[in-house]
């Protein structure tokens, strides 16, 4: 049902923050470092990482499908609905249709985008008043995404899913079958 996005020699880079303790939660989330998209995501990914390509950057991925399981842990550390979505209703992550990522040089150095990524501040906005630069390159991942077919979250430059999230299924871990959950 879902298909992995994998990092290669060519890119793109993949630094799944989920899997690591660097996060909002202060340990990982996940048991293991794996990239899934819906399919029509995947497509959409691949375009905007064509995009990219096309512009000589890349695509550098923070998280992808987050099943439920893991959208619980980060709303327990952080129940503020304007970052994080409420499990309860469902997050367009846990469908599959969302790709939290930034642009990066082609040796996968991230640009400036003004805040790092799950900066919840204002400043993580996409109006936020950000350097020149920053804004600059905020604008180039907006474009690429878009172009991809990708609607953007206004609170999180890093967040990008695809439109009419509720016409996807919303999956749990076992359901997806991805193991990304710790084993109890």
């Amino acid at each position: 049902m879902l298909t992995e996005i994998t990092a290669g020699p060519q890119g793109p880079f993949i630094q799944l923050a989920y899997a690591t303790a660097e996060n909002i939660t202060g340990v990982p989330i996940y048991g293991r470092a794996a990239c899934y998209l819906h399919p029509e995501a995947a497509a959409a990914f691949s375009r905007a990482r064509a995009a990219a390509r096309a512009i000589g950057l890349d695509l550098l991925v923070f998280d992808a499908f987050r099943p439920t399981e893991a959208q619980w842990k980060l709303w327990d550390a952080l129940p503020d609905p304007t970052f994080i979505a409420d499990p309860r209703l469902g997050s367009t992550h846990g469908r599959g249709i969302a790709v939290d990522l930034t642009l990066a040089l082609p040796d996968g150095t991230p640009l400036d985008m003004g805040t790092g990524f799950d900066e919840m501040t204002v400043l993580s906005y996409h109006a936020a008043a950000v350097p020149p630069e920053a804004r600059r390159n905020r604008l180039l991942l907006l474009g690429v995404m878009v172009e991809a077919g990708f609607v953007h979250n206004e609170y999180e430059w890093w967040h990008y899913n695809l439109p009419d999230p509720d016409t996807y299924p919303l999956l749990s871990d076992a359901a997806a079958g991805t193991g990304l959950m710790p084993k109890p």
